[in-house]
């Protein structure tokens, strides 16, 4: 089981080796990992510019904004390496989810991803028929190249409604990390028309331990078409890798998109809800600058290559 496992994580994180030799750029290097380096470091042999005596807490922040600005449109970051792509393998199985017993191979998503082999390597779709799955569902590491794919996002819903301040198994709160309601630990995932979502209810600005989240994806090479993320306090925890969403509804109150993920986010819709206060909302404490990019600075960033997209994307 060992070598296996060994195997299989040898095929899913260093698939570009010889592409990454090829420019130059050695895999050992933490800088040049996508989800790490994502702030701008010192150049070997090269001294920081001092900020002015003179400059505010502000005019710093906005320095050190400008410097990844240009960081990131430059594609430092990206490891130039190639992801090994089996989307373009044919489906090698389709399981159908229905609520009703018999009218599908499963009656939740959960027990769906639990059929698979512990280490998948070939292309699954779960097709989940329409209708509200309340479950917690969570994709396991080596179980890879997982679709799921509704019958349209308005049509096929999962939810659950676990906060960070929610009591787990052991008596101790979940965390934002495991309040998902669908939790993604595995490479090449797909998501096409359907609806995550977090049940809380939108907290009160300032309270503690709500943050609930709809989909957590903690892997790299995701694609999001067609979803629906609803919730309050944290909907969208983009964790960590390379993820592309397209035609996607954001609703949520605070931070809802937050993550050390590359991702782009490609004519989507971003809605911010709140519960008002009878005042008026606080200005206390916000920024006092703030910053327009160029066409030319905001350019990287709206473009494929930004997630090394033409390497692993293939819908």
């Amino acid at each position: 089981l060992l070598a296996c496992v060994a195997v299989a994580a040898l095929l899913l994180v260093a698939p570009g080796d010889v592409d990454a030799g090829r420019h130059g750029r050695g895999r050992g290097s933490a800088a040049h990992r996508h989800t790490k380096g994502l702030r701008p470091g010192k150049a070997a042999g090269a001294a920081a510019r001092p900020y002015p005596a003179n400059a505010t807490a502000g005019e710093a922040i906005e320095r050190r904004f400008t410097r990844w600005v240009r960081f990131m449109g430059g594609l430092d970051h990206s490891v130039f390496q190639r992801a090994l792509n089996r989307a373009l393998l044919p489906t090698t199985r389709t399981i159908v989810v229905d609520r009703t017993p018999g009218a599908g191979d499963f009656t939740t998503i959960q027990a769906a991803v639990d059929s698979l082999p512990l280490i998948n390597l070939m292309r699954v779709v779960i097709k989940v028929n329409a209708g509200t799955y309340t479950e917690k569902v969570s994709i396991s590491p080596l179980r890879a190249f997982v679709t799921v794919e509704g019958a349209g996002a308005d049509r096929t819903v999962v939810q659950w409604g676990d906060t960070a301040g929610t009591a787990g198994p052991w008596g101790r709160p979940f965390g934002t990390f495991a309040s998902a309601t669908f939790a993604v630990n595995s490479q090449f995932f797909v998501a096409k028309n359907i609806t995550f979502k977090n049940t809380a209810p939108v907290p009160r600005p300032g309270a503690l331990g709500k943050q609930g989240v709809a989909l957590r994806i903690s892997a790299d090479n995701a694609a999001f078409v067609g979803c629906n993320f609803l919730g309050a306090q944290d909907t969208l925890y983009d964790h960590l890798g390379r993820h592309y969403y397209k035609d996607c509804y954001i609703e949520g109150s605070v931070d809802f998109i937050f993550g050390n993920a590359l991702s782009l986010y490609e004519d989507g819709v971003l809605r911010a809800v709140q519960v008002l206060r009878a005042g008026g909302q606080p200005h206390a404490g916000r920024v006092d600058w703030s910053r327009e990019l160029t066409d030319e600075e905001a350019k990287p960033f709206i473009s494929l290559s930004f997630i090394d997209g033409l390497e692993w994307l293939k819908l």
